[in-house]
């Protein structure tokens, strides 16, 4: 009787390795985002502030949105925000507040936080 249980113990065993074998082999999901260098440019923006120039962000981003887009995938919530944060940063209002509107328009939850830039820039603030 102890044979019996060996060999059932061994065979649980073996399925259980040949199960995580097989979930190993299971093609992961796309990512919803194609991030790009947005992580690393707010990064940078923070912890080496005079590395992050605006202008170069910018370029960055704009190549970032381009490339998500011609992949098909959507451009992760705050890229058109920092964008425009970067327009803005460069006295280029109207391309500020055209960013903002985008981020509102494709993710509202941030339509409070972008209404408010929007507004600023209108009344001059």
């Amino acid at each position: 009787m102890k044979r019996h249980t060996r060999f059932a113990r061994g065979s649980g065993l073996a399925a259980l390795a040949g199960a995580l074998l097989l979930a190993g082999c299971v093609a992961q999901p796309e990512p919803l985002y194609r991030w790009g260098e947005y992580e690393n440019l707010v990064y940078a923006m923070y912890m080496k502030p005079g590395e992050a120039e605006p202008g170069v962000q910018a370029q960055k981003l704009r190549a970032d949105i381009e490339r998500s887009e011609a992949e098909g995938k959507r451009v992760p919530p705050g890229v058109h925000a920092q964008l425009g944060y970067m327009n803005y940063m460069q006295g280029n209002e109207a391309g500020a507040a055209e960013q903002f509107a985008i981020e509102r328009q494709l993710y509202p939850e941030s339509s409070a936080f972008m209404t408010t830039f929007i507004e600023r820039i209108q009344k001059g603030s």
